[in-house]
């Protein structure tokens, strides 16, 4: 992994991987004029295919009612807490929802294999302390690791959209290109999802316009 990729696995991580309580994945707090707090449903980053922005948006709603749709005394939980509390089954029900609902959702926006690998192990963790009586569910309930695979999911095509955004910006003014190494691109992949008149793909937007500008350089 090149030392772009750690950089951008250290600042997902830490934004999110360590937080005591995930963010609510689909809606954020904001505080109106009058001082009151309410929610709004997060923007999709900018510079994203519409794949993209569907995709993340079906893994935020789901992401939501696993772990975040009910409230009581100020506590929010969701399906996952509740299907966890059936003995046996449960704890092995809750894992297949939040793979087969959240990360195999994820899977489809050609996600780089270290970040499909640490949102697994997010599912594995939950799923392994679901085992423990009583107080696995208590875990479970505060781990909530479909917030936070929806968060490391927001956060990794908030970097795609933005560079693609750079990417087409150099192509306009026609400036050197001094961005992310062709190995960068095959994991960030800027443009991923955008289909061109031709039909096929833009995965290679940003890698094309890094080629074209090397040729007229030779």
């Amino acid at each position: 992994m090149s030392s772009y990729m750690q950089n951008v696995g250290a600042k997902l991580f830490a934004k999110h991987i360590e937080q005591y309580a995930p963010e609510d994945p689909m809606y954020e707090v904001y505080t109106d004029e009058r001082g009151r707090q309410k929610r709004k449903k997060r923007a999709i980053p900018p510079g994203l295919s519409p794949r993209d922005a569907k995709i993340l948006k079906s893994v935020q709603r789901r992401a939501h009612y696993l772990d975040k749709s009910f409230s009581v005394c100020g506590l929010r939980f969701g399906w996952t807490v509740i299907i966890g509390l059936v003995p046996v089954v449960g704890d092995s029900a809750d894992f297949v929802l939040s793979y087969c609902l959240v990360l195999r959702k994820a899977r489809q926006a050609e996600l780089p294999g270290w970040l499909v690998r640490r949102m697994l192990m997010n599912c594995i963790i939950s799923a392994t302390a679901g085992i423990v009586p009583a107080v696995g569910d208590v875990i479970v309930g505060m781990y909530k690791a479909n917030s936070r695979n929806a968060a490391l999911l927001e956060e990794f095509l908030r970097i795609r959209g933005e560079e693609f955004l750079k990417v087409q910006t150099e192509a306009r003014e026609g400036k050197r290109d001094g961005g992310l190494s062709k190995k960068d691109v095959e994991q960030v992949k800027p443009g991923a999802g955008m289909e061109s008149a031709t039909g096929q793909p833009s995965t290679s937007s940003a890698s094309g316009a890094k080629t074209g500008r090397k040729k007229e350089e030779n």
